[in-house]
């Protein structure tokens, strides 16, 4: 089997990069507006680009998940043992409830704020509470959990993606096979290789 037929498709290329920039970006924002100190002006756009980015990951999520379902990856090496393996799909696994836990975390700590600051995507795009959580007569209590299962799971993403990021290292630099190239465009595919 040559790589380019071993290759993922464009669109699963697309979705995959679109997802690690966003998620990169959301870490960043993340750990800014925690650790920052900044004047409130500048809170408060970097919270709603937060979410913005969030809901935007969520949403990719959603079609890569359906586009994965719909289109089978192409396979590992042949080379690797059954526990790596088993590995590599925990580890994705992890990555897809990763980028479906954190957003719906965060969209439920925005819906049951105090604040109860409305969501405008991108300064565009109204985007609506989860229902019931905005109408709680005492929000302090269900926003302290999910502000906790928010940030530790971001800590937790942080840990997975940096195993996946050495897994595909190791694979390149090291092992030498054909992990990394997969979901890189290539400029030299031909038009036939392309369809």
């Amino acid at each position: 089997m040559s790589l380019a037929t071993q290759r993922y498709g464009a669109v699963a290329m697309i979705l995959h990069w679109i997802m690690a920039l966003g998620i990169l970006a959301l870490l960043a924002i993340g750990l800014i507006m925690v650790h920052g100190s900044l004047d409130p002006g500048t809170m408060f756009r970097l919270f709603q680009l937060h979410k913005s980015i969030g809901i935007t990951i969520l949403l990719a999520a959603l079609l890569r998940l359906i586009w994965r379902l719909l289109h089978r990856p192409p396979g590992l090496p042949a080379s690797m043992a059954q526990h790596e393996i088993r590995l590599a799909k925990l580890g994705h696994f992890l990555l897809y409830g990763e980028m479906f836990f954190l957003p719906l975390t965060g969209w439920a700590l925005v819906s049951s704020s105090v604040f109860a600051i409305p969501t405008v995507l991108f300064g565009l795009i109204p985007w609506p509470d989860l229902p019931y959580l905005p109408h709680l007569a005492d929000k302090r209590p269900v926003e302290a959990v999910f502000t906790t299962l928010h940030a530790y799971g971001a800590y937790f993403l942080m840990a997975v993606l940096a195993l996946h990021i050495l897994a595909v290292l190791r694979h390149h630099f090291i092992l030498r096979d054909a992990v990394l190239m997969r979901m890189l465009p290539s400029w030299r595919r031909t038009r036939h290789e392309d369809l």
